[in-house]
Order: structure tokens, then sequence, then C-alpha cells
């Protein structure tokens, strides 16, 4: 590979790891669509825990990998929630990226095989030629 994708390479995991490591922590905390959507009917404390009424929330529970290392966007064990959701985010990155060069590389090693020769097919002008390059006489001179 080129220096050149080398540096395009790198420099765009750097950014994607600045993002997660960095920019992650400043998401809103606030519920998106779907978790409000769920939330209505229901009134809720300002830790956002259902006190009263009825809804869909109410029957959730918890994901099988919530007890998992790198559940609930952080890590677990890492008591400053800062660099724990930064920490995760950057393992994501670098997982991501692993197995995406794994992938291109599994690919690459299968697209290039060893060609017997040079057996190219000649071009539509050039079918009076032989493969070693020589001219035929055909029918016309």
């Amino acid at each position: 590979m080129k220096n050149r994708s080398w540096a395009f390479l790198a420099g765009g995991l750097l950014v994607a790891l600045l993002l997660a490591g960095v920019v992650s922590n400043y998401a809103s905390s606030h519920p998106d669509g779907l978790d409000s959507s769920l939330l209505k009917g229901c009134t809720v404390d300002a830790d956002d825990n259902i006190v009263g009424g009825s809804c869909p929330a109410q029957q959730s529970r918890d994901h099988e990998l919530a007890d998992s290392p790198l559940a609930d966007y952080g890590v677990r064990g890492v008591q400053n929630s800062f660099v724990s959701t930064g920490l995760s985010g950057v393992l994501g990155v670098l997982v991501t990226f692993a197995i995406g060069a794994g992938g291109f590389w599994l690919l690459r090693r299968r697209g290039t095989s060893p060609t017997d020769g040079d057996a190219t097919t000649p071009a539509e002008g050039d079918a009076g030629t032989s493969t070693d390059g020589r001219r035929h006489a055909d029918a016309n001179g």
C-alpha cells in the first residue's frame, strides 16, 4: 500500500478514536425518541425512574448481556465515568477496525490468485495475431 494510503487510514483511525474517546462523553443523556415513546403514560421522577401510571416501559427487563464488561456504554471496574465511557468507545473502535481490517485482508488474499502465463484473449482487431506475437496470413491477404 502506498504511503499516502497509510496516512489516510491512520488519520481516519485517529479521528474515530478521538470521537469515540472524547466527544462521546458529551452526548446527550436524555432519552431518545424510542425511550420517550415507551414512557408515554407513565410518571417518572428526576432520575427517569417510573413512579406511577401505565406504559410499555414497565414490562422492560435487563438484557442478557447487561453484566458484560462493556455494558451500558462504559467499562466495568472503572470508577470515573468520563474515562469509562471514553475507554469503551476506544475499545469499540479498535475491535471494529480489527474486524474490518481482517475481513479486507482475507478478501485481498482470496482475490489475488496466480495466473497461468499470459493467457489473455486477443482483442477484436487482433484476430490475425497469434499468442507469440507473429502475424498470420488470413484469407484476405
